[in-house]
């Protein structure tokens, strides 16, 4: 199901560990490594879509996360022509995305990448929440800046222990990478 601008309405997945590490999933039988994502069926809110696919792609249940926030508006990021099949050419650009961030409750052995009998991935780590944006394909590295940085706010909204309250917390700093390369410096 494509809109009316030739992309595929999709959800994308960063769920957090209590040490605000990120589930970093590798393709199946590929050396790459993506955040979980999926298309948004027919009749479908991004949230079911998120549930489902969360299921399917990780293994994780509803009980098992608590939502901590998602990006306001749909970010999009259109795929070059040569990765498109031949039939769909002309009609499809590329995906448009609602990101989740989640915070996982469950533990790590609840996580199962064979939840399906059509895995995405075939291994996971924890990752520092500002992954290497060169590690991500590079027509989708504008999106991921765009909802990591948006995301972001989610993640520390609560200190988690009594020095953190009193003290305040430390937050990682946004690497140069993450810095949105159309701003311009105030002069």
């Amino acid at each position: 199901m494509l809109d009316r601008d030739g992309y595929r309405p999709n959800v994308a997945i960063v769920i957090a560990n209590g040490r605000n590490l990120v589930f970093w999933g590798k393709r199946i039988r590929e050396h790459s490594w993506q955040f979980p994502q999926g298309g948004i069926n027919p009749g479908e809110a991004p949230e079911q879509a998120m549930y489902r696919e969360l299921r399917e792609e990780v293994g994780l249940q509803p009980q098992h996360v608590r939502i901590l926030g998602r990006t306001r508006e749909w970010l999009r990021y259109e795929v070059p022509q040569h990765w498109i099949k031949r039939e769909f050419r002309g009609s499809y650009r590329g995906q448009k995305q609602i990101w989740y961030l989640l915070r996982l409750t469950g533990r790590d052995t609840d996580v199962s990448l064979r939840a399906t009998d059509h895995p995405e991935f075939d291994a996971w780590r924890w990752h520092d929440y500002w992954i290497p944006l060169e590690s991500v394909i590079d027509f989708k590295r504008d999106v991921y800046r765009r909802a990591l940085r948006e995301l972001e706010r989610y993640l520390h909204a609560r200190p988690q222990t009594r020095r953190d309250r009193l003290y305040g917390w430390g937050r990682p700093e946004i690497p140069a990478s993450y810095v949105d390369p159309q701003a311009q410096p105030e002069s």
